[in-house]
């Protein structure tokens, strides 16, 4: 059988798949553009997004899966270049079905040492006996930046006695040469979503990555800019319960991009009596002490390494990492990652 020729490639946004079609010839009887619907060949990429018209995957390992409408006689291959956008690539070895239609495999996006946090490849995929010619190439943006955001702490009096409102708000960013922006986002698929979390006690005290308590507050949105409010939060010398003894909260806000990728942000803030005074006494919101802490404690609390990564805090503080417990924000502006200790 002679090899199969994809033609025309279409990227259906609804199931993020890319799609090509195989020409076929009208029968007898038929005019031009009577003919039957062309039979669709698909190309899909596990865990895949299409923003704005673009696909973006995250770094690491994704499946791709190649369906033709009709038997494929020899082999099928996907090829998947360097990030960098050179064609010197990784092959990808596909695996057909008992009927020779779906050729499924699993590669790696975004190798290359040229590679960057927001990189594209480009996805190639050759059928039938010798595999000579490439048919359907297509690019995809491999996404290896983390998003991130400062978020200022401000709070405001409560109607209740000993009781304040805590905001949360990411914070903007402004130059001579350049409007003021948020410093919230993502540089490369885009902030996807956020969520900040506020404890009376440790969350991670003999666990971590997943918190063992519930948290008293809670808010969440997507995209930027981060707002939050809570309800009334009591104080030490609150009659209400559940209000630390030393007055310090435990904050946990994680942020997702579009495609996966997360970062956690870990503080701990005073609400204690004299903000409580100082609350009462202004018109406008005061800043809350926060102390910023690393993400420096692994699953287990063992050793870090590559395949043991941290992945929460010990809210205990990292020697030679410059957060002030007198800053009223924590966060970053920019996705430096300085808030994780380096193994």
């Amino acid at each position: 059988m002679k090899k199969l020729l994809l033609v025309l490639l279409v990227v259906t946004l609804a199931s993020f798949l890319f799609v090509g079609c195989l020409p076929t010839t009208p029968t007898e009887g038929e005019g031009e553009g009577e003919g039957e619907a062309e039979p669709a060949v698909t190309v899909a990429i596990g865990d895949s997004v299409v923003l704005v018209g673009k696909t973006y995957v995250k770094c690491g390992s994704h499946s791709v899966t190649v369906t033709f409408a009709e038997p494929v006689v020899g082999n099928v291959a996907a090829n998947i270049t360097d990030c960098s956008g050179s064609y010197k690539g990784t092959a990808v070895v596909l695996f057909p079905d008992a009927d020779h239609k779906v050729w499924t495999g699993s590669g790696t996006f975004g190798s290359g040492a040229d590679s960057t946090e927001c990189c594209a490849s480009y996805v190639q995929i050759v059928s039938g006996e010798c595999l000579a010619e490439i048919c359907v190439e297509f690019p995809v943006i491999v996404d290896k930046a983390p998003p991130f955001a400062q978020i200022k702490v401000t709070a405001d009096e409560c109607d209740c006695d000993s009781q304040v409102i805590v905001h949360f708000d990411s914070t903007t960013a402004s130059s001579d040469c350049a409007d003021a922006a948020d410093c919230c986002g993502d540089d490369c698929s885009g902030l996807a979503s956020w969520a900040i979390d506020i404890y009376n006690t440790n969350p991670f005290d003999v666990c971590c990555d997943i918190p063992c308590v519930e948290p008293i507050a809670s808010c969440s949105g997507v995209g930027c800019a981060i707002d939050c409010d809570t309800a009334c939060l009591p104080t030490p010398l609150s009659v209400a319960t559940g209000a630390p003894s030393d007055g310090y909260y435990f904050v946990v806000t994680t942020l997702l991009d579009e495609v996966g990728n997360k970062t956690r942000y870990y503080a701990k803030i005073l609400l204690d009596n004299a903000l409580v005074i100082a609350a009462k006494a202004s018109s406008t919101a005061v800043n809350v002490t926060t102390t910023e802490y690393a993400q420096n404690k692994t699953v287990g609390g063992g050793t870090a390494s590559a395949s043991n990564p941290y992945v929460c805090t010990d809210f205990v503080g990292t020697t030679g990492i410059d957060w002030s417990a007198v800053a009223y924000h924590y966060g970053n502006c920019s996705d430096t990652g300085d808030n994780i200790l380096d193994i």
